[in-house]
């Protein structure tokens, strides 16, 4: 087989693979059902979180920027997508957690000061009277905390530090028989008795129903406890109804838009809009299974971003085929005219597109967070959409040449 079979053979199975991977992306195996959704596309639920301030502990801006961070790292924890955590004034948080339904199960992880203490009994005594009491070990000797089943019980398994190995050490050699309680959060939850010398640092809370519970457990034992006490002024869920409507009423403007654009680019552009547009098909499912593949959650500014997006990268192959046609008119032959028109059309397509990037990255940089998916989702298209015009256009036109299919420029360009 010669340079002409070989070349019609690679650019029919580049199509056939387009077509096959839309198929299956979209009908049998739906990309769409890998990408999270926003809050405001399928409902959540909705924190506010108010700071207390007590005699030993007041109110500062630097605790509640740390609260912050400790609340973010245990909702991230949680796996939610496009979670909202971010301060409000000098003593608020607000969370939003999308898709999930049961207020309490959220509060039970985000806002739980996870203040952990193994005490004798001399220590609980004094705690208990209000005096001060040196715990065995703290939070503060924490090295990492898992959730597990242990013989059939779900656990939550401790490392500690040295410091805390050689405490607990200490303490488990001195009160063989005798129970270390288990604090968490002001409760006792445990009250083992000490069996035998442990020098390992590990320990274990046991007592959960479920390995869940459990793993809610190990999630805020690890991001360490708040440095401030926190209070829920405003708790509620976010109904899911209004994202579904917008879902559906995006879907049908992207798919008109795509369509009429498709259209256009078929009558302008002709043989070469029908490349334009198999290239275009590619385009959205190199997007969309990048914004699986970061995990970006969809929203709905992040939709706007995707539909900018599609506009820009038939942009980009309009500035290359007109480029194109300006070559043909000047009468070069028609493999010169499509290099000298993508060379062309290079500089002012990277133009555009960094610019464009520069934009995104600040509103990425200063936006809230809505703002930022939709950066997130134009910053990616814009990179795509750049590959797609470039790189895959440029071969499969390249395809068409060598096999020779592009004898007939009035057909493919117009010219």
């Amino acid at each position: 087989m010669g340079v002409r079979g070989k070349s019609r053979v690679a650019f029919l199975a580049l199509v056939l693979a387009v077509f096959v991977a839309t198929w299956y992306f979209g009908f049998e195996r739906p990309i769409l059902a890998d990408i999270p959704q926003g809050m405001d596309l399928r409902g959540g639920v909705y924190v506010v979180l108010e700071g207390v301030a007590t005699p030993e502990e007041p109110v500062t801006l630097e605790h509640m920027r740390k609260a912050v961070e400790i609340i973010r790292f245990r909702v991230d924890e949680l796996g939610v997508g496009d979670t909202t955590v971010q301060l409000k004034g000098e003593d608020r948080i607000i969370v939003g957690l999308p898709g999930l339904g049961d207020p309490d199960k959220a509060l039970g992880v985000i806002g739980r000061t996870a203040l952990l203490e193994f005490l004798d009994d001399e220590s609980l005594g004094l705690r208990e009277a209000g005096e001060p009491y040196t715990a065995i070990v703290t939070g503060a000797h924490l090295v990492e905390a898992q959730a597990a089943i242990e013989a059939g019980r779900n656990v939550v398994l401790l490392s500690l530090n040295p410091e805390g190995t050689q405490r607990f050490a200490d303490a488990t050699a001195r009160l063989i028989g005798r129970p270390i309680h288990i604090v968490l959060d002001g409760e006792v939850v445990q009250s083992p008795i000490v069996q035998d010398h442990i020098p390992g640092g590990n320990a274990e809370i046991s007592g959960y129903g479920t390995l869940e519970e459990a793993n809610e457990v190990a999630i805020v034992l690890n991001s360490g406890a708040l440095p401030v006490e926190l209070k829920v002024i405003e708790t509620r869920s976010v109904s899911a109804t209004l994202g579904q409507d917008s879902v559906e009423r995006s879907g049908r403007a992207a798919a008109l838009g795509v369509a009429l654009v498709a259209a256009y680019m078929l009558l302008y552009y002709r043989g070469a809009g029908l490349v334009a547009n198999v290239m275009l098909m590619a385009f959205v499912l190199l997007l969309l299974g990048l914004l699986a593949a970061v995990n970006a959650a969809l929203t709905l500014p992040g939709i706007a971003g995707i539909i900018l997006s599609v506009g820009m990268a038939v942009d980009a192959q309009v500035i290359i085929f007109e480029r194109i046609r300006e070559e043909l008119r000047l009468g070069k032959k028609l493999r010169s005219a499509i290099d000298a028109g993508f060379n062309r059309a290079l500089p002012a397509i990277l133009d555009g597109n960094v610019t464009t990037l520069i934009a995104a990255a600040v509103l990425f940089y200063l936006g809230a967070d809505r703002v930022r998916g939709f950066a997130v989702t134009l910053s990616l298209g814009i990179m795509t959409s750049m590959f797609t015009a470039v790189v895959l256009t440029r071969q499969a036109l390249g395809l068409l040449v060598r096999a020779d299919l592009l004898r007939a420029t009035k057909f493919f360009f117009g010219v």
